[in-house]
This record gives C-alpha cells, structure tokens and sequence, in this order.
C-alpha cells in the first residue's frame, strides 16, 4: 500500500473488532457492475467448457485439514511477466503484471475495471465455482504490516461470502456487491452455493484522490479496511 498521502494514527485502532469489511459500493458505480451480470455468466460458461484448470488454492487455512486445492477455479486476468517469479506479496506491483488472453474475451468487465479507483493494477482475477464447493476459512498472508490496496466486487449476491473472527466463532456474511477487507488478522472463505457463483478480485494502488478517505493505524497496517469499516459505522 502507498502510504505517503494518509495519515497515521487514529483513537479508534484499540477499539477495531473482527469480523469486519469495508464496502465500496458507495465508491463504485454499482449499477454498472449489476448489468454485467448476464454478461459474466455467459463469459465463465464458456470459460469453463474449454477445459481450462486453473484452481483456487486455499494456502494459510484455519483448519489445516480442509482441501488445499478446495475445487473453486480462477481465470487469471493478469499474470507475471515472463521471467517474473510469482510472489504473493507483490499483487499490488504493477510493473510486474500484463494482461493475459483471457482479458480480451472478458472486455466488458476490463472497461468497468478501468472505472474502479485505482492509480495503477496489478493482480486480477476471477473466482467462480459450479459445483458446489465450499473455500475453508483462510488468510491470505501473514505479513501484518503490509496491507494490499484492493477491491473483492461481484454482479449478483449468490456467493455467501464471510469474514470471520476465529477467537469468537463469529461469521460475517458480506451483503455489499463490493468489499475491502483485512485479509492478515480475520479469516475468510465461502459457503458452498447451488449453481454458478463468483467473483472478481483486483489488486493494485489506490488513486491518491481516493486514499484521502481512508484512515491509517499506527501499527498492524493489515487492519487498515477494519479501522475504516469501524469509523464509517460509528
């Protein structure tokens, strides 16, 4: 995350609770996301009858014993540059990242992408599932003082998707159509739905007119979206 524009400290971080999200959809043009929802769905299908078999891998699972490959598949918007060694950490390196064939045949989502309030993007991918499979609790990294600029967003409310606090056993299903979150000190995952469900992750750098609304913590930057979603709420 780009930090020189925000600014640090804030008397709410002792009181921020898990958990948490942060929806964008007053950000967004939420209209605009909704109506490509058939779009979408039509664009995955055929996606998915190619055969193509790039899958969701569930890394820092809460249960160790859930699948690390949980059946979810993705379609990779962006990739690494050849000769770039993929690093979780760099999602939001836009130099390191070039789109892939399959943004062209996902068009329609690429210009809305490009409406979203980003400087730059790195990583973008989709996630869908259709058949029933669940994505076990999981963090996405352990790295508390690095917290990625992103947006998690979708065209329909069908996937149950949550945030939750492992101390508290509370589960917090996202109800927005768009979502930041702490992705560092909550978990999250997906309960299995009926049918197509999905959504779309894009990392980069938010645009500097944009981070004038969100609050830093002093410390433990991964709960930058819970200390903005706690404010936001009061």
């Amino acid at each position: 995350m780009y930090l020189s524009s925000l600014t640090r400290g804030s008397p709410d971080e002792s009181r921020i609770t898990y958990p948490s999200y942060k929806s964008f959809d007053g950000f967004i043009d939420v209209n605009r996301l909704k109506a490509l929802d058939r779009y979408l769905t039509e664009k995955i299908r055929e996606h998915s009858r190619t055969g193509a078999q790039d899958w969701f891998l569930n890394e820092h699972r809460l249960n160790p014993t859930t699948p690390h490959k949980p059946g979810a598949r993705e379609v990779w918007l962006t990739r690494t540059k050849a000769g770039t060694a993929y690093n979780y950490l760099d999602l939001d390196r836009s130099e390191l990242w070039e789109r892939t064939d399959y943004a062209s045949r996902f068009s329609l989502l690429m210009d809305f992408i490009e409406t979203l309030p980003f400087e730059r993007t790195g990583r973008m991918l989709i996630i869908y599932d259709y058949e029933g499979s669940e994505v076990p609790a999981h963090r996405d990294h352990l790295e508390k003082d690095l917290c990625h600029d992103f947006i998690w967003f979708r065209t329909n409310l069908t996937k149950p998707f949550y945030t939750y606090n492992h101390q508290t056993s509370e589960k917090l299903y996202v109800e927005s159509y768009s979502a930041w979150f702490d992705t560092v000190n909550q978990f999250h995952g997906s309960d299995a739905a009926s049918g197509l469900s999905f959504s779309i992750r894009v990392d980069g750098v938010f645009s500097r007119e944009f981070r004038k609304n969100i609050p830093l913590p002093s410390t433990n930057l991964a709960s930058t979206p819970a200390l903005w979603s706690l404010i936001a709420d009061r």
